[in-house]
C-alpha cells in the first residue's frame, strides 16, 4: 500500500513539474512567436502597399457584414474576408486598403493573402501569408510571372482564369499545370474585391 501512494506522488509530481514547465515554455515562446506573426503580416502589407507608411486596423470591419457580402456574390462557399487594413500614408491620408483573404479550393488547401486595392478600385498587388501548393506548380504562384497580374489592373466585374494569353484586363492567365492554385488565388480576389466594392465603395471612406 505504501509503495502505492508513494508511486501516486511521484506521479503527481512529476505531472505537475511537467505543467508548470509546459507553461513557462508557453511563456517564454508566446511573445517572439507573437511578434514573428505581426512581422510577416506588415511584411505583407508592405508588399502590396509600397507607399503606404503605416497600416491602421480597419475599426468598421465585421467578419458577419462580410460573409453576407459574399454570400450575395456567391463566394461564400469557398473563400473568406480575414480582415481589414488601412493604408495610410505620413499625414495620416488613406491610400486604399489592405484586405485579407482566405480561399479553400487550393490544391493543398487553403490558400490566404493579403491584397491591396486603392482607393479607385485598383489592384496594387497580392502578397501570400498561407501557400501549401505543389513546389514547382502551384507554388509559382508567388512569381512574378503570375502574381503581377494582380497589380495595377482596375476591372469592372469579376476576374476570370484563362488558359491562354489575357484578351482583357479581367482575364487572369492561369499557371501551366496549376489551373487548380491559379482559380484559388483569383477566386480569393474577387472575394476581397467584392468586399471593397460593397462596403469600402471605392474611395468613399477616405
Amino acid at each position: 500500500m505504501k509503495a502505492l501512494w508513494k508511486d501516486a506522488l511521484i506521479l503527481t509530481a512529476i505531472t505537475l513539474v511537467s505543467g508548470v514547465s509546459l507553461g513557462l515554455v508557453h511563456e517564454i515562446t508566446a511573445g517572439p512567436i507573437a511578434t514573428a506573426e505581426y512581422n510577416a503580416q506588415q511584411e505583407a502589407y508592405k508588399a502590396v502597399f509600397e507607399d503606404a507608411d503605416k497600416f491602421e486596423d480597419y475599426s468598421d470591419f465585421d467578419a458577419d457584414e462580410a460573409q453576407s457580402v459574399l454570400e450575395k456574390a456567391d463566394l461564400a462557399e469557398d473563400a473568406q474576408i480575414d480582415g481589414v487594413e488601412v493604408a495610410e500614408d505620413s499625414s495620416g491620408k488613406t491610400l486604399g486598403y489592405v484586405i485579407n483573404v482566405t480561399d479553400h479550393n487550393g490544391y493543398g488547401g487553403d490558400v490566404s493573402f493579403s491584397l491591396g486595392i486603392k482607393n479607385d478600385g485598383t489592384l496594387n498587388g497580392i502578397s501570400f501569408t498561407t501557400l501549401n501548393e505543389t513546389a514547382g506548380l502551384g507554388q509559382k504562384a508567388k512569381e512574378p510571372k503570375f502574381s503581377s497580374q494582380f497589380t495595377d489592373k482596375k476591372v469592372s466585374g469579376t476576374l476570370e482564369v484563362v488558359k491562354t494569353t489575357p484578351s482583357s484586363d479581367n482575364q487572369i492567365e492561369a499557371i501551366s499545370g496549376a489551373t487548380i492554385t491559379s482559380r484559388a488565388v483569383t477566386g480569393g480576389a474577387n472575394a476581397a474585391l467584392a468586399y471593397f466594392n460593397a462596403v469600402l465603395g471605392g474611395g468613399s471612406n477616405e
